[in-house]
């Protein structure tokens, strides 16, 4: 894909994968000239909703640009073609008797179309790699700087080192750390059949690296810690992660996202995005912050709208509050899986 503006969420790879996690029927919007020539694609993907909290986005089915996806939207290479995808958008999403939802990094969007509302969403942290990649890459603020190698140190005392995944059994050994993490964190977890549908769409094509932490011992290695990131254009996300819990102070993330942005300069990356964070996660702010990563807005755009736009809660987090999250800590793994797997079939 060599539209600038691009995602990795707009691949054919990812969408495949969506569609192979929930077999949701799927909208492909183009639009052309009178020639033939392509100007704009938009990926939409029906979804249901949940059955309860009335009046929240989550709530009823929806025409999403992407659903489980930080970024989509519509892609063009002419401001017309923007207008008329989103009109036909919202035409389909009307005659479904279904809201439209469109996630974008801008408000580029905004008046485009009558009665789409923008709703600001949460902030992504996009660390910018300067002009000169030659340069042993370090972090400006000399007191973040100095914790990551303390951190990074200690991680390599401690018998850590990283390595990219290499077969589908790491891959399967890395989703019980992420149903871990999940739990810790009280937030639903992703099915294994998506990272199977990942491993298998995506890795040969060069878009993901799963990239772990194993701790080498005397009675040998175990995996301790992974990320997984997506590579498309100038770009490495960060998508997914885990931990074991009670090696966290051996610090496999900080040797991990060090790893990968030396990575990511080496093979000529200009950015690369640490992701968005929920409101009030202030550990994570401080994480990704550490890097020199800056912080940029995310967009909501919804048709209809709601009353209040400002306030509705659009996260699948928000849907395990309360006295849940006491309990969700204590469920054991597989039931963990489940629920979050039954959770994201209708997000």
């Amino acid at each position: 894909m060599q539209h600038p503006d691009a995602l990795v969420y707009h691949h054919p790879a990812w969408l495949s994968s969506l569609e192979q996690e929930y077999r949701q029927s799927s909208v492909y919007l183009i639009c052309e000239d009178a020639d033939g020539k392509l100007l704009g694609l938009f990926p939409l993907i029906f979804t249901r909703g949940v059955p309860f909290r009335k009046g929240n986005p989550l709530s009823g089915p929806r025409l999403s640009s992407l659903p489980r996806t930080p970024l989509a939207g519509p892609l063009t290479t002419d401001p017309r073609a923007t207008t008329l995808l989103l009109e036909e958008a919202v035409r389909r999403a009307s005659a479904s008797h279904v809201r439209l939802q469109i996630k974008a990094q801008g408000t580029e969007l905004s008046g485009l179309v009558d009665g789409l509302v923008t709703k600001p969403w949460r902030l992504t942290y996009l660390l910018r790699f300067p002009e000169n990649q030659e340069e042993p890459f370090r972090v400006p603020n000399s007191q973040n700087w100095a914790g990551i190698k303390r951190a990074v140190n200690k991680a390599i005392a401690n018998g850590l080192r990283t390595r990219p995944a290499e077969t589908e059994a790491d891959l399967a050994a890395w989703y019980t750390l992420y149903l871990e993490t999940m739990r810790r964190n009280v937030v639903p977890a992703r099915s294994y059949r998506l990272f199977q549908a990942l491993w298998e769409r995506m890795r040969p094509k060069g878009l993901i690296r799963l990239l772990l932490a194993e701790q080498q011992t005397a009675a040998g290695s175990r995996i301790i810690g992974g990320c997984i990131f997506f590579y498309l254009g100038q770009t490495v996300t960060y998508a997914f992660g885990a931990s074991q819990t009670s090696d966290l102070g051996l610090r496999p993330n900080d040797i991990i996202f060090l790893q990968a942005i030396n990575d990511a300069r080496r093979d000529g990356f200009r950015i690369l995005d640490f992701g968005e964070v929920p409101e009030g996660e202030d550990g994570l702010v401080r994480f990704k912050s550490k890097w020199g990563s800056e912080p940029v807005r995310l967009y909501r755009y919804y048709f209809p709208g709601f009353a209040d736009p400002e306030s509705s809660s659009d996260d699948s987090e928000s849907l395990l509050a309360g006295t849940v999250r006491a309990i969700w800590r204590r469920l054991p793994l597989r039931l963990t899986s489940w629920i979050g797997d039954r959770v994201y079939a209708r997000l």
